[in-house]
């Protein structure tokens, strides 16, 4: 029986929870979640990684850091689903008395590293996998980013260390959705040909549809495969804002907030998508 119906169920649920989340805390960024969504669903909940909440640093764990950490909380409804944080803590995101913070932090079961501050995730994670080899442990490590993100030269500094010691335990999703804080990434200051660039560096390089469930499971097939000797990178074709019509690419919801006639709308699309499994 195939895994994809189950995972697009997962998938609408976590959209959903993300966009709760924000409206109840008015804190977080839904639009930004939402594009790495299936991603998270497909990491978590595919069979691809290996963890076990009742042991959150078990030294043979596979490792995920959200190095794009405005949207690290959409890791939250998943590690209180899976059971790393008691039931009850998305209710109290971004609060004094919640162990679930706005940006990712250490301290919280199920979450590897801080980040927030952009372009550190990937040389967080090349540091993982390097001391795994090591210490000869077979995890990997997985790291989402966002292609805002490319802008940071430490990103790339990663990218040719990664590459230099053929860290074939590290697989980078890239959330290409194009849509930076400022507006079109290629606007501001073009970053493609990206995949060509990634390449360059000296990547195994994958392209999906960021929210095509099939496709990212075949990613994670290739990626892991034992034939690949080189660091994975999996640039992924994002909507920011998907699930919600009026807020899909468009970079002014990075922050705004919505009104009543504006939640009861992206309520009724959500759950929409909810019954369908999209």
């Amino acid at each position: 029986m195939s895994k994809i119906p189950d995972l697009k169920e997962r998938a609408a649920w976590l959209r959903r929870e993300c966009f709760e989340m924000v409206v109840r805390s008015k804190k977080g960024h839904f639009p930004s979640s939402s594009s790495c969504t299936e991603i998270l669903v497909t990491l978590m909940y595919g069979g691809w990684m290996k963890y076990d909440p009742a042991n959150p640093q078990d030294p043979d764990r596979d490792r995920i850091f959200i190095s794009k950490g405005h949207a690290g909380m959409a890791l939250y409804p998943i590690l209180e689903e899976r059971g790393f944080v008691p039931k009850g803590e998305l209710l109290k995101f971004a609060k004094r008395d919640g162990i679930l913070k706005f940006y990712p932090d250490s301290a919280i079961p199920g979450v590897e590293a801080i980040t927030g501050s952009l372009g550190h995730g990937v040389g967080i994670a090349a540091g993982h996998c390097i001391a795994g080899r090591q210490d000869g442990r077979k995890f990997r490590s997985f790291v989402i980013i966002g292609d805002g993100e490319c802008y940071e030269g430490s990103i790339w500094e990663t990218a040719m260390f990664a590459a230099h010691h053929k860290l074939s335990n590290l697989v980078v999703f890239l959330d290409r959705n194009r849509c930076c804080i400022l507006g079109d990434t290629e606007k501001c200051v073009a970053l493609d040909p990206l995949d060509e660039k990634w390449k360059a560096f000296g990547w195994h390089v994958i392209s999906v549809d960021a929210h095509d469930l099939e496709q990212l499971d075949a990613a994670m097939k290739e990626a892991t495969s034992p034939q690949i000797d080189r660091p994975v990178i999996v640039v992924a074709h994002s909507i920011k804002g998907k699930g919600v019509s009026f807020m899909e690419g468009n970079n002014e919801w990075h922050h705004s907030r919505l009104t009543t006639e504006q939640y009861n709308r992206a309520l009724a699309e959500l759950d929409a998508g909810e019954a369908r499994g999209l």
